[in-house]
């Protein structure tokens, strides 16, 4: 028997006690610890939290907790940290201390200040966003042109790990080419070396929101209430072989048949194939001009959408 096994979690002594009078580091106790298990609470609180966060995605941990309350669930602030760290949401609030970056972390040029986007795969975003299921949820990420609004591509899988952006990023680049620019937020799909790696092969140059810069991930953010709103929310998916085909159908309507109102009742087929469109602005604060983005074209609509399963 291990000294592990003498920890009790049910013992009326502290963790901290147990693991200082056996020798044990209390880091070792709880490295090896099962995964948590989400309750059906918290799956009925993420629901919750992702509608909230969707209508509001301004709203902080605080704000989510009086939501919360005035819809009956009555929880902890610690608790919703928690949830919504497990769910890869944070409000858009500054925080204190957010400019402080990874030590390992290569820090880009900001490449799209007073840039006037004006030739076809000039710039493309993407983003991960939450979607629920009954027992559960899985992370969604899609790609998407700037100008025309269309999703190049999506996945979704049932971890937070680089695997699938990166099969979305080289499914992307395969069907449409590379792009100048590639942007994206800090986040640590992103950010891996896998996912970098990926678009210096291409010679795609790297963009990542920095601070200051919240509106520059503004259309994909945009894409992820229209799809919540109009197909999950709706639909109520029950399983993840439901939701991928619902997905893959909605970004074929969303992409060949759904007329926007700022591309001039356009689709972003329409936009991205024709070369035409009404030019879209990013608000630069820091310097009180605005970013100018222009489309691109390429043959093909359907978006090619997977599930990725992990053990």
């Amino acid at each position: 028997m291990t000294r592990l096994a003498w920890i009790d979690t049910a013992a009326p002594f502290a963790l901290s006690r147990q693991c200082e009078l056996i020798g044990v580091p209390r880091s070792t106790v709880c490295a090896h610890r099962k995964p948590r298990v989400k309750t059906s609470d918290d799956v009925a609180l993420c629901h919750i939290l992702d509608e909230l966060c969707t209508a509001h995605p301004f709203y902080g941990t605080r704000r989510m907790v009086v939501a919360l309350g005035r819809r009956g669930h009555y929880v902890s602030r610690k608790r919703v940290q928690r949830l919504m760290r497990s769910m890869g949401l944070a409000g858009i609030e500054p925080a204190s201390n957010t400019s402080q970056r990874h030590p390992e972390h290569k820090i880009y040029p900001y490449l799209l200040r007073g840039r006037a986007i004006t030739r076809p795969n000039q710039v493309w975003s993407t983003d991960i966003t939450y979607i629920r299921l009954p027992r559960g949820f899985v992370n969604l990420v899609a790609i998407i042109d700037w100008y025309s609004r269309k999703v190049l591509s999506g996945r979704l899988s049932n971890t937070m790990d680089a695997a699938f952006c990166v099969d979305a990023l080289q499914d992307t680049l395969s069907l449409y080419g590379a792009p100048e620019i590639f942007n994206s937020d800090q986040g640590s799909q992103f950010i891996s070396s896998a996912f970098t790696g990926l678009r210096k092969q291409t010679e795609v140059q790297i963009n990542m929101d920095g601070r200051g810069r919240a509106f520059d991930n503004i259309f994909v953010e945009r894409l992820w209430r229209t799809v919540k709103y109009e197909d999950v929310y709706l639909r109520g998916y029950s399983s993840l072989g439901e939701l991928t085909a619902g997905l893959s159908d909605y970004f074929q309507f969303y992409n060949a048949e759904r007329p926007h109102q700022t591309l001039d009742n356009q689709t972003p087929d329409e936009v991205y194939r024709n070369r035409q469109g009404r030019v879209a602005t990013i608000p630069d604060h820091s310097k009180d001009q605005s970013v100018e983005t222009e489309t691109v074209e390429k043959q093909g609509s359907a978006v090619q959408l997977r599930a990725k399963r992990h053990p």
